[in-house]
């Protein structure tokens, strides 16, 4: 396999990646992202390994000796999940990132790129949002167990760079979807979910939808392919303590959005608006300023990955 151009001390050619979360959404997007540029990318399934473990994380990454990690490994859901199980939202990745993490130094990885997400950021934190927006405010408490949990990442990852100098650094994307992305109606984000309920709605000849909440807020979705080339760009050219954002710079309303999966999916029957479900934040669209002046640019327009992640889970069913 030809090694990848870049020469950049941060990630060199030949790097061996050990990606965290690997059949994931994310992992599997970075995992693809890796092996298409030439890098070694190292995984364990989960029945191998429970990244909750530290002593078994930090042996396997003793053993294995990678020259970096990217910690994409994450308990995730939508508002209905958070709401039910904050507790696993909680722990579980606190688990996995004092683990991982403390396992990486330990272990001598030189290098480490932590996700989070953009719930770490106050639920009325002044739009776009930029970075230091991190704790200036009350966070949207459907998902707060999860964002504290994400905001420790950050913490932890700040310290390590702080006390022994390590070259690690966090990246906080948007919303994500694409192949990978998680359909399951009771745990899913609102993408995948809005694919399958018109999907069975025009399957069973329904008449309508009725969909959560009032359709007005607003959201920022990046394709998950578009996500891991800003990773792998993040590993090659970035060195500070100040976690990135990652998004496309653009959002829409849940009602557009849900006119936009209508469409791709061929429904065409009504949207009714549950108004008595819960929101969630109104608005969450990141300044991407920081990752743009690396050079960065999303190239999937939204119409076009949903319908190919459409298609992607057809061919799943």
């Amino acid at each position: 396999m030809t090694p990848p151009p870049d020469t950049s001390p941060l990630l060199p050619p030949h790097a061996r990646v050990f990606v965290a979360g690997h059949r994931g959404l994310v992992g599997s997007a970075v995992t693809r992202r890796l092996t298409a540029e030439g890098y070694e990318v190292l995984t364990r399934d989960r029945a191998a390994l429970d990244l909750r473990d530290a002593a078994a994380t930090e042996h396997l990454l003793r053993q294995e000796r990678p020259d970096a990690v990217v910690l994409a490994a994450a308990k995730v859901g939508g508002i209905m999940a958070n709401k039910t199980f904050p507790v696993p939202f909680l722990e579980d990745n606190l688990r996995i990132q004092l683990s991982v993490i403390a396992g990486a130094h330990a272990a001598g990885v030189p290098r480490l790129l932590f996700l989070g997400s953009s719930c770490i950021y106050p639920k009325h934190a002044p739009q776009p949002i930029g970075e230091d927006a991190l704790l200036t405010g009350p966070l949207e408490p459907t998902n707060e167990p999860y964002a504290l949990a994400k905001i420790a990442g950050i913490a932890q990852v700040r310290a390590y760079r702080e006390q022994h100098g390590a070259s690690y650094i966090s990246a906080m994307p948007t919303n994500l979807y694409g192949p990978g992305d998680n359909f399951d109606l009771e745990t899913s984000h609102v993408l995948p979910a809005l694919v399958r309920r018109f999907h069975e709605a025009k399957r069973d000849g329904a008449e309508r939808v009725v969909l959560w909440g009032s359709g007005t807020p607003r959201r920022e979705f990046l394709h998950v392919d578009d996500l891991a080339r800003a990773c792998l760009l993040l590993l090659r050219e970035y060195d500070d303590a100040s976690p990135v954002n990652v998004g496309c710079g653009e959002d829409l309303t849940i009602a557009a959005l849900a006119e936009t999966v209508r469409e791709v999916v061929g429904f065409s029957g009504d949207i009714v608006w549950d108004t008595s479900r819960p929101d969630g934040t109104p608005r969450k669209l990141l300044d991407v300023s920081r990752l743009t002046k690396l050079g960065f640019s999303p190239v999937i327009g939204l119409a076009e990955g949903i319908r190919s992640t459409y298609e992607w889970w057809l061919r799943r069913q």
